[in-house]
């Protein structure tokens, strides 16, 4: 008799939530002000991401003004976006 064991990883309780991007402004030093659904106010600093494909492409001040909030998230033009999840975790909040 043949016995199939299979070996499945570990069930995680951990639960991701999205929480959307309902407002963008952009800011001098290529900081952008994010207002999330939550209502809350947080600030992206985009000036790392900016050295790197497609971000590199929207590293000047007339392109990065171009922001806007489509799905959830910012766009610019020519599908260049960026995942809510990291716009809330890598930003600091506003007072």
């Amino acid at each position: 008799m043949v016995t199939n064991h299979s070996v499945l990883p570990p069930y995680s309780e951990e639960v991701v939530v999205l929480i959307d991007v309902v407002a963008v402004y952009p800011r001098a030093g290529f900081q952008l002000d994010l207002e999330f659904e939550n209502g809350e106010r947080r600030r992206f600093d985009m000036r790392p991401l900016l050295c790197v494909k497609p971000w590199n492409r929207i590293a000047t001040p007339a392109l990065f003004e171009c922001v806007q909030v489509n799905y959830g998230t910012v766009v610019w033009p020519g599908e260049i976006d960026i995942a809510p999840e990291t716009l809330y975790d890598d930003s600091i909040p506003l007072s």
